[in-house]
C-alpha cells in the first residue's frame, strides 16, 4: 500500500512539474505572439529549432567545456576554502572575528563591481574561476560555521566523557551535523556560481567561452541565439547541481553506514 501511495505521489509530482513547464512555455509563446517580433522575443519553437542545430557547429563543445571547467573549478575552490575557513572559525573564535569583515564585504559588494575590479588584476580567461569562488566562499563558510555552533552541548560532553578519537568524532558527530547545512549551502551556491561565472565571462569576454557567445549574440542582435544559449546554461547548471548533490548525499550515506 505504501509503495502504491508513493507511486501515485510520484506521478502526481511529475505531472505537476510537466504542467508547470507547459504553462511557462505557453506564457512565453503568448508573449512572443503579442510582441510579434522575433528580434525582441523569439518563439519557443524557433529557439528549439536553434538548439537542434547549435550543438552541431564547430567549437560548440569546446565552448561548453571551457566555461564548465572554469565555473566548476571556482565552485570547488569555494567549497574547499569555505569548509576549511568554517571549521577554523568554529574552532578558533579569533579567526571568525578576523574573517568576518571579509565575509561581509564579499556578500555585500555587487558582483559586477568585483568583476570590473578583478579584470585589473587577472586575465579574462581566469576571471570566471575567481568570481565563482568568491560567490561560493561566504555561503559555504557561513553554513559550516552555523552547523558547528548548533551542535548540542550534551553531545559534545558525551564525546569528551567517552574520549572518542577524532576520526570517530568526525564520523559520528560532525558529519551528521554538517550534512543538512552543507546540502543547503551547495544547493544555493551552485546556482549562484553559474550566474556569477557567466556574468564574469560576458563582461570579460574571454575567447571560446559561453559568455563570449552571449556577447556576440547581443552585438549582432541575434536574439534566438541569446535565448538558445540561456537554455543551454540552465540545463547544464541544473544537471550539474542534481549530479553533485546526488554524489554528496551518497558520500554522506557511506559515511553514516561505516
Amino acid at each position: 500500500m505504501d509503495k502504491a501511495k508513493q507511486w501515485i505521489l510520484g506521478k502526481k509530482t511529475l505531472l505537476q512539474r510537466v504542467g508547470a513547464v507547459a504553462l511557462a512555455l505557453g506564457v512565453w509563446q503568448a508573449l512572443a505572439m503579442a510582441v510579434g517580433e522575433q528580434l525582441l522575443v523569439p518563439t519557443p519553437l524557433s529557439v528549439a529549432g536553434r538548439l537542434g542545430t547549435i550543438w552541431q557547429e564547430a567549437g560548440f563543445w569546446d565552448t561548453v567545456w571551457f566555461t564548465f571547467r572554469k565555473i566548476v573549478a571556482g565552485f570547488l575552490l569555494g567549497l574547499g576554502f569555505g569548509l576549511g575557513f568554517g571549521a577554523l572559525a568554529g574552532r578558533f573564535p579569533l579567526f571568525e572575528i578576523l574573517f568576518r569583515p571579509w565575509a561581509v564585504m564579499i556578500k555585500s559588494i555587487p558582483v559586477a563591481s568585483f568583476i570590473i575590479i578583478c579584470l585589473i588584476w587577472m586575465s579574462s580567461a581566469r576571471l570566471s574561476i575567481f568570481i565563482s569562488f568568491l560567490m561560493v566562499l561566504p555561503i559555504i563558510y557561513t553554513n559550516v560555521l552555523q552547523s558547528i555552533r548548533s551542535v548540542d552541548g550534551q553531545m559534545l560532553e558525551a564525546v569528551r566523557v567517552f574520549r572518542l578519537s577524532w576520526p570517530k568524532r568526525v564520523l559520528y558527530l560532525w558529519l551528521p551535523q554538517l550534512k543538512p547545512y552543507l546540502l543547503s549551502a551547495c544547493g544555493v551556491s551552485l546556482g549562484i556560481s553559474w550566474k556569477a561565472g557567466i556574468a564574469a565571462e560576458i563582461i570579460g569576454i574571454p575567447a571560446g567561452s559561453i559568455g563570449r557567445m552571449f556577447y556576440d549574440a547581443k552585438v549582432y542582435f541575434n536574439t534566438v541565439d541569446l535565448f538558445a544559449w540561456t537554455v543551454i546554461v540552465v540545463v547544464i547548471s541544473v544537471l550539474f547541481e542534481k549530479g553533485f548533490l546526488a554524489l554528496l548525499r551518497a558520500g554522506f550515506g557511506k559515511g553514516e553506514s561505516l
